[in-house]
């Protein structure tokens, strides 16, 4: 399997600097951060490695679940995946990630909603993002088909 690389370039402290992420492998773009914009609600146009995680994560969750449907005797016809990543306090001092929720509603034929909840709980223990992120307490999970 390849691997797959990113750099950022940053300028100045914390407070006052920031920096721009380059995806490098795939060549798709730069993208500016800076940490009162990843601490503040408002992002303004700028993006953070918690909606960088949020998009690894919810990208490969819906390749494991699109995976374990198909184990499970279904076929995926939609899914929308979406994962909220929390920035929050260490209680060890600094900030941490404190919890990542992933949404997923499906369209998908030849599974009930009890083999699709199933299907859907192995994607989340099996995917590599969720085993890479395995140190956030809280990882919740809501599924649902959709008719």
């Amino acid at each position: 399997m390849p691997t797959r690389t990113a750099r950022t370039a940053w300028t100045g402290g914390l407070q006052d600097g920031s920096g721009q992420v380059e995806l490098v492998s795939s060549g798709v773009g730069k993208y500016e951060v800076s940490f009162p914009k990843r601490s503040a609600d408002d992002a303004d146009g700028t993006t953070s490695p918690e909606e960088l995680i949020a998009g690894a994560h919810s990208s490969c969750y819906a390749m494991a679940l699109s995976n374990e449907i198909a184990q499970a005797g279904g076929t995926p016809q939609s899914l929308d995946v979406s994962a909220a990543v929390t920035l929050g306090p260490d209680p060890a001092g600094g900030f941490r990630i404190s919890r990542i929720a992933l949404t997923v509603r499906g369209r998908v034929s030849g599974l009930d909603e009890a083999g699709f909840a199933a299907a859907a709980a192995a994607a989340k223990a099996g995917c590599p993002v969720s085993k890479a992120l395995a140190g956030v307490d809280d990882i919740t999970l809501d599924a649902a088909l959709e008719s």
